[in-house]
């Protein structure tokens, strides 16, 4: 069959929203699209998890402790999720790291930025968590099929984290003068970050079209950023805090909120590797690469020793079943 007739039954599939599995024919830039955003996704999760690790040691108190040890080892395993996603598609998982550790592949700009009070860890948890699961949960519709089921999982943890952090700005929103003051200073830092999460502007985001088409994704980015600004709005107002844009006001015409312009500079540099913590952030995964090497190493010679003792195992009784002579 040319690849014009199985182009058009591939498409045909997902205009009737038949997923796309790993052993369907798919074009080749359907399947490089795939691997470019969710290993980009996978690589974020494990990334993500830097930022709050370490404040697992600083937490204030033992539950607090506790919920965020279980959070960062949710986030292993989304990262986990995804990379097996990923291996559907024909990459393995070495190369998924060594795209990542090289610096060809890329992970959300947001983490990028410092976490300086324990406050941050309410807002990582209210905003970046839940810009992510504004994004993730109509990746759970994807077409394609190992994607989408991984996004089920991932957004009920996702929901349990968004809650974490909101309790946490909630707490320090009820506080002394100090914690107030806390609350809103992560605010502030944190939600034009977080609004940048989405990608660039429609008009300057060159896969959107085409993912659209494909149904990898549901939404465009302005679309989901307005949705995202839309609830957080109301949002802050239970913390009895603010959202750092002096341009944000209610549009009854249009029924959202309209908001000021994002700092796409901040975002491209970011993205390039310019941002406060680009370096930090890659050079520890690199290293707990290289460190933890001795650990793969050590598994794989244990399932080479497995198998062989299986193996000698196995001839044994087939010997002894032999006839004699």
């Amino acid at each position: 069959m040319d690849t014009t007739k199985l182009s058009e039954q591939f498409q045909q599939k997902i205009d009737e929203d038949i997923k796309i599995e790993p052993q369907d024919w798919m074009p080749d830039e359907y399947r490089k699209t795939l691997i470019r955003q969710i290993s980009q996704h996978a690589h974020s999760e494990v990334v993500g998890m830097l930022p709050e690790g370490n404040w697992i040691t600083r937490a204030p108190s033992l539950r607090r402790k506790a919920i965020l040890l279980a959070k960062v080892q949710d986030e292993a395993g989304h990262g986990l999720y995804l990379y097996a996603a990923g291996e559907t598609l024909g990459i393995t998982r070495d190369e998924m790291y060594q795209q990542l550790h090289s610096g060809k592949a890329k992970y959300s700009s947001i983490f990028n930025y410092p976490t300086l009070t324990w406050a941050d860890m309410g807002a990582i948890g209210w905003l970046v968590d839940g810009a992510a699961i504004m994004n993730q949960v109509p990746l759970s519709r994807c077409s394609y099929g190992p994607y989408a089921r991984a996004m089920v999982r991932v957004c009920k943890e996702e929901s349990f984290h968004q809650r974490q952090g909101f309790e946490i700005l909630l707490t320090l929103s009820k506080g002394n003068a100090a914690q107030r003051k806390m609350c809103q200073d992560a605010i502030n830092r944190w939600w034009w970050p977080s609004l940048m999460m989405f990608g660039p502007s429609d008009n300057n985001s060159p896969h959107t079209a085409q993912s659209m088409q494909w149904k990898i994704k549901r939404f465009t980015n302005d679309e989901l950023r307005q949705k995202f600004v839309d609830v957080c709005a109301e949002q802050v107002k239970f913390l009895g805090m603010t959202l750092p844009d002096k341009d944000l006001k209610w549009n009854e015409a249009k029924q959202h909120y309209d908001f000021g312009a994002i700092n796409w500079d901040e975002f491209w540099n970011v993205v390039k590797g310019n941002g406060p913590c680009n370096k930090e952030r890659l050079a520890t995964r690199v290293q707990a690469w290289e460190n933890g090497a001795w650990v793969r190493e050590a598994a794989l010679a244990y399932e080479d020793k497995k198998a062989a003792r299986q193996y000698r195992y196995n001839t044994t009784q087939a010997e002894s079943k032999m006839p004699a002579g």
